[in-house]
């Protein structure tokens, strides 16, 4: 298991998100993708290379390496299932849900994201639909009151 910083592991996933929409990944790439400069990419690929998780020739190309390309996917994996969780089942904005996804993902036991994940696929297979309190919940996150039709707790 690689041992990553935050902020390497963003650099990581950066280059493996470019890559699904580009052949090539360069560092200007990377630099606009992350909004930082690219003296600051080439120094976080420098040492990604010495983790061997980047290829990266001088003036060239960038390359994850089988392994790099494990952990990247694996980052991203958690980056897209919190992000639904997030946006979908809480209904927090897209910028917001990005933005705290890209934050969880690095500190997230696989424990919790795995009960996450069950959670997500039982909303989405429930036979009835989007669950009633789900809406519910919606509703009152939204408008700081409960919906009319918001069932009493039983004593």
């Amino acid at each position: 298991m690689v041992k990553l910083t935050q902020s390497m592991g963003d650099y990581l996933e950066a280059i493996y998100v470019e890559g699904l929409d580009k052949k090539v990944v360069r560092v200007k790439d990377i630099a606009k993708f992350l909004n930082v400069k690219t003296s600051s990419v080439v120094d976080a690929i420098g040492k990604l290379a010495d983790m061997e998780l980047v290829i990266h020739e001088r003036y060239g190309y960038l390359e994850l390496t089988k392994k790099g390309t494990g952990v990247a996917r694996d980052i991203y994996k958690k980056h897209k299932e919190l992000y639904k969780f997030f946006y979908e089942v809480l209904g927090i904005s897209p910028e917001v849900s990005a933005k705290d996804a890209c934050k969880f993902e690095h500190y997230i036991s696989k424990e919790t994201l795995d009960r996450i994940v069950k959670f997500i696929k039982f909303i989405e297979t429930c036979p009835e639909g989007f669950p009633s309190w789900l809406k519910n919940f919606n509703y009152y996150a939204e408008h700081g009151k409960r919906l009319d039709i918001c069932p009493k707790k039983k004593a």
